[in-house]
């Protein structure tokens, strides 16, 4: 099998270097709209499909992102393995403005956003005990290796609802808690990659140490400034990675994990929400077909 890398750019992360026959295309889904259109095109031979998650010019705050419509979207194109950049704050103190950090857990703090693509009629539940793919989480970060980052390997991200950044209490009951990093975006975009049974790693940009940090408030200014910096860095490591993955992809756990999720049994089934979800169940179906 062959990868079709899928890319969620957060902020900072607007375009991608490398991109050959690159074009934008339009994606309907049952879900409303993406963020916008996708890129689609090759790096160092792999099909990429990247879309910006706040749309060109940062235009959809966290709150109101469609990320149902995006994961739909990305499985339509044919993705196989799904890497999100996102911006970040810091509540450890070993990981500074500049690094970059694989996460591999997650705390959802956020709040009224639909994260799921299950309802009344079609009941699912995935596990999330490991909520990444630590094979493309791997080759994320050996990737930012490559590209001449400082990366650390493995934080727990806890996921607010913002658009505010944290009060001083805020951030440091999140340290207390175990807390490595705080962003507004990493839930429920992971549990929506995992329903669809897309392997997803998510590579977080530090930018600044949040507010728990004596005399570094956070400010939108200097976000913006370590991202410009990290931006160059970010589309460096999509080329690298994109040229370390193997020929052929072998078959992950994650790329079968609904076939232990459904629990509504076929009679109690809604065909209207079936038909909805055709391209995020497609494999689920093709089999409860053949079966």
């Amino acid at each position: 099998m062959s990868w079709t890398l899928g890319i969620i750019g957060g902020s900072g992360l607007y375009a991608i270097d490398g991109l050959e026959d690159g074009e934008w295309v339009r994606v309907d889904t049952p879900w409303g709209e993406p963020s916008d259109a996708i890129l689609c095109g090759r790096i160092a031979g792999v099909a990429v499909r990247f879309l910006p998650r706040h749309g060109r010019g940062h235009r959809v705050p966290p709150g109101r992102l469609n990320v149902r419509a995006n994961i739909d979207a990305m499985k339509r194109l044919g993705v196989t393995d799904l890497l999100a950049v996102s911006a970040v704050g810091s509540l450890n103190a070993a990981m500074v403005p500049g690094d970059f950090v694989v996460a591999d857990q997650f705390i959802d703090r956020t709040v009224g956003r639909a994260a799921s693509f299950f309802d009344t009629g079609l009941v699912g539940h995935v596990p999330m005990a490991d909520p990444v793919c630590p094979r493309l989480s791997g080759h994320a970060a050996d990737a930012v290796v490559a590209a001449g980052g400082r990366v650390h390997r493995g934080a727990t991200y806890l996921a607010m609802e913002g658009p505010a950044f944290s009060t001083r209490a805020e951030s440091r009951l999140h340290q207390s808690w175990g807390c490595d990093l705080v962003g507004m975006t990493g839930m429920p975009e992971a549990k929506l990659a995992r329903e669809a049974e897309l392997p997803y790693a998510l590579v977080a940009m530090v930018t600044d140490y949040d507010c728990w940090h004596d005399g570094d408030d956070v400010d939108v200014a200097n976000i913006v400034k370590v991202m410009h910096g990290n931006a160059a860095l970010a589309r460096a490591m999509i080329v690298h990675l994109c040229a370390s993955l193997p020929d052929h992809r072998a078959p992950s756990p994650i790329d079968s994990v609904l076939d232990t999720a459904i629990m509504t049994a076929p009679a109690g089934r809604d065909p209207a929400l079936l038909a909805k979800n055709s391209a995020i169940l497609s494999r689920w179906l093709a089999n409860q077909r053949t079966g």
